[in-house]
């Protein structure tokens, strides 16, 4: 979580950009990122001058000498009015157009971006707080974004644009991302999901930049996110730059339109896709109207995954309730084809707060595996109740958090066979979940302990209601004995 003292550096950033009159969250969020990114990047030339230095080689430059002038440690140097030319006329331009290929990625979301700082003053006054944030450490770094990122939500605009990031981590735990995994986010936003999945490979693998194949694949070939909003996808692609992944594939991307042609490529899927809305037929890929005739995205998202894994690709992806038990032919045909053609892993029933102040739905957690072939005997339910964080519309920490139970359950099923439908987690067969309809809901197989309540005999009850009543009418008698003698 953000330390108080990074807290109050950011807020103070924040307010410099208010009161210049960049009040759009979104907007004081992509231009905090550009200088972010400016920075990383003189920082990330500076390390590779010092690696270059120690292993006596020549340095592989982001700046050639003639841009020497457009690092950061140079341009922070200059009076506010140079500063401003520096970075509007020569440094913003640079970031536009460092990848030169048409085609790259990073080139489609930066073709748009426009530097919105407004005057020399208010300029120098941002870089001189945002030079003093601590962001060599990586962890550090994304809980400043995470927070950033949490005012988007607070602010109450494109709140959905965020999934908790406990929550998304705990989820890249479940799925344990390998070095050859080929991951793809088809509702990225911020690239949340992307970024941990990042991060979590980079912990767990030391060899993951030595050897050369794999380091090439994590920069250029691992990560894929779409999105809609093109605001989101730079922020989205700059966090990914920002976390050393060097050509994130962020594409701007209706991911059910038919221009999504994404056919059996991706080995891992983490989501959070929309809820809401339903889209018109017309527009929504046929081949995801076979696997389930409907309008809800919530529905074509899963078949959309289907279509989009190879065989034996795995998916984590966040539901909201309705998915589990809807009653409608849609609803049912998507769960009975994952639970009949398909490995269905394990359902996760997360709290109603988990995403609040901006959404109370309740939601849960599907993880499955693309067979083709079938491959569920049994579904692991698991009912969580508290993820670290109040319930409410504050979210404060507190100590009830079910999360790391989750994680050490799910990584060791072979202890979970023989617990009762009381527990908190348990499994449910797939004889017993086809004939309820497919039902995926927890309650619909939960079971819940009574305690047996002793209670005296009726007549020992009476007794003391008679002494009771005894009692409040001598204290009547006294109390108008007192009144008559205050008379």
């Amino acid at each position: 979580m953000i330390t108080g003292e990074l807290r109050s550096k950011v807020d103070k950033i924040w307010e410099i950009f208010w009161t210049g009159g960049i009040t759009n969250p979104l907007s004081v969020i992509e231009q905090f990122t550009y200088l972010l990114f400016i920075k990383g990047l003189d920082e990330k030339q500076t390390d590779l001058e010092k690696n270059a230095e120690l292993l006596g080689i020549e340095v592989d430059k982001i700046f050639s000498d003639e841009q020497e002038n457009l690092r950061w440690h140079k341009f922070k140097q200059l009076s506010a009015s140079d500063m401003y030319d520096m970075v509007s006329k020569k440094v913003f331009p640079f970031i536009k157009t460092m990848h030169g290929d048409k085609d790259s990625a990073f080139t489609r979301y930066m073709d748009d971006a426009i530097f919105m700082i407004p005057t020399p003053q208010m300029l120098e006054k941002i870089v001189t707080n945002v030079d003093l944030l601590p962001l060599s450490d990586g962890d550090t770094k994304g809980d400043l974004y995470e927070y950033l990122l949490s005012k988007v939500a607070t602010a109450g605009t494109n709140g959905q644009f965020r999934t908790p990031r406990h929550i998304i981590k705990m989820m890249v735990e479940l799925m344990q991302p390998t070095p050859t995994d080929i991951i793809v986010d088809p509702a990225a936003g911020s690239a949340g999901f992307l970024v941990e999945a990042g991060e979590y490979l980079k912990r767990n693998n030391e060899d993951l930049f030595a050897i050369k194949e794999l380091k090439d694949h994590y920069n250029n070939d691992m990560f894929f996110g779409n999105d809609m909003d093109r605001t989101m996808l730079r922020i989205g692609a700059m966090n990914m730059m920002l976390h050393g992944v060097e050509k994130p594939n962020i594409e701007y991307r209706d991911s059910l339109s038919e221009k999504n042609i994404d056919d059996e490529k991706y080995t891992l899927v983490l989501a959070n896709p929309p809820f809401k809305g339903s889209l018109d037929h017309e527009s929504v890929a046929a081949d995801l109207l076979k696997i389930t005739k409907t309008k809800k995205t919530e529905l074509l998202f899963l078949a959309l995954f289907l279509r989009t894994l190879k065989k034996g690709g795995r998916c984590a992806s966040i539901v909201p309730d309705g998915v589990l038990f809807g009653s409608s032919n849609a609803h049912k045909s998507i769960r009975k084809e994952i639970v009949e053609n398909h490995h269905l892993h394990g359902i996760i029933s997360m709290p109603s707060g988990v995403f609040k102040p901006y959404a109370g739905v309740s939601t849960a957690i599907m993880i499955f595996t693309k067979t083709g072939a079938g491959g569920t005997d049994n579904v692991w339910f698991y009912d969580m109740h508290a993820d670290g964080l109040s319930l409410d519309d504050k979210r404060q920490p507190v100590e009830s958090n079910d999360i790391p139970d989750i994680i050490s359950r799910y990584h060791n099923l072979e202890n979970e066979k023989n617990r009762k439908r009381t527990e908190k987690s348990f499994y449910v067969t797939k004889k017993e979940i086809k004939d309820n309809g497919y039902d995926l809901s927890i309650n619909k197989y939960k079971e819940v302990e009574y305690d047996r309540v002793e209670y005296e005999k009726p007549s020992v009850i009476m007794n003391r209601i008679d002494e009771i009543d005894s009692e409040i009418d001598n204290l009547k008698a006294e109390l108008k004995t007192l009144l008559n003698l205050d008379l």
